[in-house]
């Protein structure tokens, strides 16, 4: 069993760096580790937090990362969301990038992929039969490389595809055998996919129209959602708009986004 001295040291690495905060969380961190631990031949919580401290960028500080998140996601989640990007945003974005045809929207915590693809899936809908002559992209991040690999590859099982409609399910996979059906080569081209800490500074060179930021900021003390939100906000347009988990709340003391409706919040 994990002890308070052990928890602590893996408690501050992990704020320090990822922002995450694990306070009251010591019986989970003990559920996800002590397996990993045995299996990889370590002697102990020490042991292993000596190997990710003297190298944050390896292998094994990945690996910390990789086990303690989790990455529960699944196809047209909140779906109500996209259905107002649809109805609401993309005819605005359609008038105003009119000469730049140029829309940006950025899944902040892509997890295994299926809000990324579904938000293609959208775009791809709204655009229809000549999306070459707008950019619609979606830039698609996690710190996590394990659940990037999985979304890259866009292989999913039967039943994790089923609440799609038929429609997508006929464009947009293929199937692989009787159990899995894979993203098609020219959906998973639209959505690029990298390896991102939130808590870094941000390398964009373009502003937003659209950041989705669902179910993430459960893992963030107050004090680092809002520090967080104030850099999405800097890098949303004019007028852009944030998607946060239907759960979730933005606390607007101190930040300066205009409430929508639930869960949705405007520049």
């Amino acid at each position: 069993m994990i002890t308070e001295q052990e928890f602590h040291r893996i408690a501050v690495y992990v704020k320090q760096k990822y922002g995450i905060d694990l306070s009251g969380k010591q019986i989970l961190v003990n559920g996800r580790m002590e397996n990993y631990l045995l299996r990889n031949g370590y002697s102990g919580y020490d042991d292993y937090m000596t190997k990710v401290e003297n190298n944050p960028k390896g292998e094994e500080a990945r690996n910390l990362i990789n086990v303690l998140t989790t990455n529960h996601t699944y196809f047209m989640r909140e779906f109500e969301h996209l259905d107002y990007m649809k109805k609401v945003i993309l005819p605005q974005i359609k008038v105003k990038e009119a000469s730049a045809r140029d829309v940006r929207i950025w899944s902040a915590a892509s997890s295994t992929g299926e809000e990324p693809y579904t938000i293609a899936m959208v775009l791809r809908d709204y655009f229809g039969p000549e999306p070459n002559r707008w950019d619609t992209r979606v830039l698609a991040t996690d710190i996590s490389t394990k659940v990037l690999e999985k979304a890259q590859r866009g292989k999913y099982l039967k039943e994790q595809i089923e609440p799609l409609p038929e429609s997508w399910k006929k464009r947009y996979f293929k199937k692989v055998n009787d159990l899995e059906y894979q993203v098609t080569k020219e959906l998973r081209g639209e959505v690029i996919f990298r390896q991102f800490n939130l808590m870094n500074k941000f390398p964009f060179h373009k502003k937003f129209h659209v950041v989705f930021m669902r179910n993430v900021m459960i893992y963030f003390d107050e004090a680092t959602k809002r520090q967080l939100l104030s850099r999405v906000y800097d890098f949303l347009e004019p007028g852009g708009y944030l998607f946060v988990g239907t759960t979730e709340a933005v606390d607007r003391k101190g930040l300066k986004f205009q409430y929508v409706e639930p869960s949705i919040y405007r520049k």
